[in-house]
């Protein structure tokens, strides 16, 4: 297929299995991982290293990792809020860190304890410790596009925050719309916006949930605006245990068969992809969001 690559990044493991009633032991979510590296995604978000009293269903994220069957080429992320995550994360032997940052000190508060500016000294704590450790390091910002607690996030005070963040040259900031709030012309603005302040040499990306049913919508609007990569997640799981009503991520199938319909690459094999969905519907003992792997693709938009 010809046509401009889209990065897609696997966070089904992590984002897509943390809010769900039924806690899947670490060596199914390593069978997971293999089976998403099979179907051709070039990055996974493998495991959150939070504390599991906290988030039960991301207990044992050193297991997966030691459970993973790696795939030559593909990266295998850990998330991290704060530097005990950092160093369980690069100890389990993750190839990059993916740092969540709270733009609204409400929701840090209440999702890693924390403030807007001390996390913002974290970042660069890690962006150092990164560097040194030769990890891949990006920060993901949390809330961009509106927050559960204090309701609507400015664009200019997100660039703002984006561009104190982006200074030490991180590998790539991640725009997340945590709770779906997001519609295209804002992320329009901030991917334009982000784009212009970054550092040359740091990739701009985006995360979107499918909360209010606008998540293909704001990817394609991410897309030509010139993002690089988008994450996503197997079957549309996934939300935020400490938001209200974060439902799921922008499912993974989906969105490839919109890009591929569109014309852009991903190096995803499609119907492997439907397989990984299928067999998550079954661990997991129930119907996903998703919608693709339970219609079909169509041959002559993207089979």
């Amino acid at each position: 297929m010809s046509g401009r690559y889209v990065e897609l990044v696997e966070v089904g493991p992590r984002d897509g299995l943390q809010n769900e009633k039924e806690t899947l032991p670490p060596e199914v979510r390593a069978e997971l991982c293999d089976r998403l590296a099979e179907a051709g995604l070039p990055r996974i978000e493998a495991a959150s290293f939070v504390n599991p009293k906290r988030v039960p269903q991301m207990a044992g994220a050193e297991e997966v990792f030691a459970r993973v069957h790696r795939k030559p080429g593909v990266v295998y992320a850990g998330l991290a809020l704060n530097e005990r995550g950092y160093t369980r994360c690069v100890e389990a032997g993750a190839d990059e860190v993916r740092y969540a940052f709270p733009l609204t000190d409400e929701f840090a508060r209440r999702n890693q304890n924390t403030s807007v500016e001390d996390a913002a000294r974290l970042a660069v704590r890690l962006k150092e410790l990164a560097d040194r450790d030769g990890v891949r390091f990006s920060v993901t910002l949390s809330v961009a596009f509106g927050c559960p607690f204090a309701g609507e996030v400015r664009p200019e005070r997100v660039l703002e925050v984006a561009r104190e963040v982006a200074a030490p040259g991180p590998g790539e900031v991640v725009l997340a719309d945590t709770v779906g709030v997001g519609v295209p012309s804002q992320v329009r603005e901030l991917v334009s916006g982000l784009r212009e302040i970054v550092p040359e040499g740091t990739a701009v990306g985006c995360h979107f949930h499918d909360t209010r049913n606008t998540g293909i919508a704001n990817a394609v609007a991410a897309v030509e605006s010139g993002a690089s990569f988008l994450d996503a997640s197997v079957g549309g799981t996934g939300g935020c245990p400490f938001a209200p009503r974060a439902t799921g991520n922008v499912a993974t199938e989906d969105l490839v068969y919109t890009l591929h319909g569109m014309g852009y690459s991903t190096g995803v094999d499609l119907p492997a992809l439907i397989g990984c969905a299928d067999w998550l519907s079954e661990k997991l003992g129930k119907g996903l969001p998703g919608r693709l792997h339970k219609a079909g693709p169509f041959a002559p938009v993207a089979g």
